[in-house]
């Protein structure tokens, strides 16, 4: 299934159903007066975040969404039927923005969470509605309110508690594939991830969701290789893992690449949680990954890990470390909630 993460599309909600003019006419029966019923509302649509769904490709073969016109009303003070709402279906993640592209309206963070993007037309009021004592035998009604229309942008961010960074080549795939039961393409060459890739590394009894990005480039933030597209699917991610390729010729330029064009990016992005790792160190001797070591902490005044995804050399470590940042994301958002609270109980 092909990996989709933004689409647009067009909503449009239903009309009201008209009210209806109508007269009681029984024969035998006198003073049968004004009985047209009012009109039905029409359909809502609504977008709501489900199971099961990860990606936007439903909205890649269908584009155009459009409720159903309420009933009208009918004699005998009949109203019109209310019609059906149509329900976009969109997986937990994904955002709603205005056709500029850059309004936001909606953030379906949550399962269950759920939005109207357009409201339907109320029913028009039917002629037994005006009856009155000054107006005995009203010759109208009201015909239904319009819909709305508009044209919508859906965005997906991937859940994930932790994000992998780094330049192409770089491990990052390797490394999913070592701790979890995902299946990156994996190969000696650059950008062989096009897509994120999600999976659940489990570390004892708990366990968290570790996204693999496509790698960035110098002058990614202007377009350049992949560009920073898939970024955004680890702005909700509680810490970022920057993975260094240390058979590089200079580790301290690959890292300063990346810190870059996540500033230019999102400088909140850039302020999240980091942990950062020397990968392949499988395939240089001691010495000189300490040489590298030492001038990496000499340069950026941070001390990286060293691991490797090959062999899972210190990668337990890394998780755990990784882990213990995401336990304190978690105990903060569940201190956030209301009505929640992380103290003791005690008779």
């Amino acid at each position: 299934m092909k990996f989709l993460d933004q689409a647009k599309v067009y909503v449009r909600s239903g009309d009201g159903g008209a009210g209806s003019v109508s007269f009681r006419r029984e024969k035998f029966i006198e003073m049968g007066g004004p009985d047209g019923g009012d009109g039905g509302k029409g359909g809502d649509v609504w977008i709501e975040a489900v199971d099961g769904l990860n990606t936007l490709i439903d909205y890649r073969y269908q584009q155009h969404f459009k409720a159903a016109t309420g009933g009208h009303g009918m004699g005998r003070l009949r109203a019109g039927a209310n019609s059906d709402d149509i329900v976009l279906k969109v997986p937990v993640g994904t955002q709603v923005f205005e056709d500029d592209n850059e309004t936001m309206v909606a953030d379906l963070a949550r399962l269950g969470d759920r939005f109207r993007i357009a409201k339907g037309g109320n029913g028009g009021f039917g002629n037994a509605y005006f009856k009155s004592s000054t107006n005995r035998a009203p010759r109208h009604a009201n015909p239904g309110q319009p819909g709305e229309e508009r044209w919508i942008w859906l965005r997906l961010k991937l859940i994930a508690d932790a994000g992998l960074l780094g330049l192409p080549n770089a491990g990052k795939s390797t490394l999913l594939a070592a701790v979890s039961a995902a299946k990156p393409k994996i190969a000696d060459y650059p950008f062989t991830t096009l897509h994120p890739q999600l999976g659940v590394v489990r570390v004892g009894a708990q366990s968290f969701v570790l996204a693999d990005i496509p790698g960035l480039i110098e002058g990614a933030s202007e377009g350049h290789g992949l560009g920073t597209r898939f970024l955004g699917h680890v702005e909700r991610c509680a810490v970022l893992l920057h993975l260094i390729d240390v058979t590089g010729d200079d580790p301290v330029a690959a890292y300063r690449v990346i810190r870059k064009e996540l500033k230019a990016y999102s400088p909140e992005l850039a302020e999240k949680p980091e942990v950062i790792a020397f990968n392949k160190t499988d395939l240089l001797p001691e010495d000189e990954i300490e040489a590298k070591l030492k001038d990496f902490k000499r340069r950026v005044r941070k001390t990286p890990m060293l691991i490797s995804g090959a062999t899972t050399k210190n990668v337990p470590e890394a998780m755990k470390k990784l882990l213990e940042v995401i336990d304190t994301a978690r105990r903060a958002g569940r201190k956030d909630e209301p009505g929640v609270t992380t103290e003791e109980w005690r008779p």
